[in-house]
């Protein structure tokens, strides 16, 4: 098992790949700084949703497991 620390250490990879892939996402749909700003925030924010639901739904069953 993974010690708690290594394990948040671990997740501060997710931040420069969320970043980098709402950024590029956004800048494929926009030519304008602005409006790629603010489509690369909601996709961010889409994606920590997403990642957080399916850390749940993880963990959750990972209970059941014990």
């Amino acid at each position: 098992m993974i010690p708690l620390v290594f394990a948040v250490a671990q997740m501060w990879y997710a931040v420069p790949l969320v970043v980098s892939i709402s950024l590029v996402y956004a800048a494929t749909r926009h030519e304008e700084a602005g409006p790629i700003l603010q489509h690369a925030l909601r996709l961010g924010i889409w994606i920590v949703a997403f990642m957080a639901v399916v850390f749940g739904i993880l963990y959750l069953l990972s209970l059941g497991a014990h």
